[in-house]
């Protein structure tokens, strides 16, 4: 499985993000330039200019018309993923951690950082594909502010996702919560402690019926969206800072390392920079694929299947497309499982680090 290396960043990954169709991969980085690839070959067809601080997250609608990026400039900016026009920059009171289109894409939500006197908020924006960019008011049609915890710490929110059908916001915190919101009233639905520490990312599946939690514990829960009940955990020796759920096969795939302040004096070996893959029911570790020379911040998985995206702290993106045994090869079934046994000596063979890469 010999990757495609794009380099178009010059600091270390912060997010890779395939679109609904899976023909195009959006990437950001701390470099403050979000670049749009072709998925097929790996050919950069463009940047978004204008950001002037680190983009933590983007996310591109439905049909690949608009792309919203939430950048550590206190700002959130819209852009036509067309041309590349700046459409719309939306101004907030802190650094913007993340960004979510809603069904329909006539909507999309922010998180910001506490800053100064300002908690961490969420803002809901009304942005109306039809209608004149110019007319998008400048203020948010919903504003949710994050209070502090008990002991009057504030709270970082990290991730926030429209559930389907928009009937809630799907919100993640640095303290191993996670919070769902009514988007019209701002009320608190439900909340939850799947983690101890902080949850790096979450990802859901295609049709948002699943989620995967990664997080600073060692540990990637996977839940039911509809009544959030914990159905597998995959333990790991290292932080997780993103994690995946595959469309076509039952499989994780995991992305980590030690923390980057400590990379420059651990080697590739020892740092664990590696892409790995677990059964999603047997939870069972069977691959690895190897090559960053620093942690994983950032996976993605083509709808379709056939390849994926990881992105580390070495500023490198790898675009991986899955050799021909690895699509046609069928996972175990329980009848085929003796007790105790862990039959994965077939996947671990197929899904194996190309020494000479």
């Amino acid at each position: 499985m010999r990757p495609i290396l794009l380099k178009g960043h010059e600091r270390s990954i912060t997010v890779v993000k395939f679109n609904y169709d899976g023909d195009l991969l959006f990437t950001a980085s701390k470099d403050h330039v979000p670049s749009m690839w072709r998925s097929e070959d790996g050919e950069r067809i463009g940047t978004f200019n204008g950001h002037k601080g680190t983009i933590w997250d983007l996310d591109v609608c439905r049909f690949s018309r608009r792309l919203v990026t939430a950048s550590a400039d206190a700002s959130a900016k819209l852009w036509d993923c067309e041309t590349g026009e700046c459409l719309k920059t939306f101004v907030h009171h802190g650094p913007v951690r993340g960004a979510a289109w809603a069904d329909g894409s006539n909507m999309f939500a922010t998180i910001s950082d506490p800053f100064v006197e300002h908690n961490a908020q969420i803002s809901v924006y009304d942005v109306p594909e039809n209608d004149d960019p110019s007319t998008y008011p400048d203020t948010p049609r919903l504003e949710i502010e994050l209070p502090k915890n008990a002991n009057g710490k504030r709270v970082n929110a990290t991730n926030i996702v429209w559930l389907n059908l928009n009937e809630a916001l799907f919100v993640t915190f640095d303290n191993g919560a996670i919070r769902l919101y009514d988007p019209q009233t701002g009320e608190e639905l439900d909340e939850f402690y799947p983690h101890e520490k902080k949850i790096n990312r979450v990802s859901f599946n295609l049709d948002k019926t699943l989620f995967i939690t990664s997080s600073a514990d060692f540990t990637a829960k996977l839940y039911d969206v509809v009544d959030l009940n914990h159905l597998k955990t995959y333990k790991t020796d290292r932080p997780v800072n993103d994690a995946v759920i595959s469309e076509t096969k039952d499989h994780i795939l995991l992305g980590g390392g030690q923390e980057a302040m400590s990379v420059t004096t651990t080697s590739g070996k020892v740092g664990k920079f590696e892409t790995r893959f677990f059964h999603l029911v047997y939870e069972e570790e069977f691959g690895t694929v190897k090559g960053h020379f620093g942690p994983i911040n950032a996976l993605a998985i083509n709808p379709n299947g056939r390849c994926y995206a990881s992105g580390a702290e070495d500023g490198y993106i790898r675009l991986h497309y899955f050799d021909k045994s690895y699509l046609d090869m069928k996972d175990p079934v329980p009848e085929e499982l003796e007790e105790g046994e862990e039959d994965f000596e077939e996947e671990k063979q197929i899904v194996s680090d190309d020494e000479s890469d």
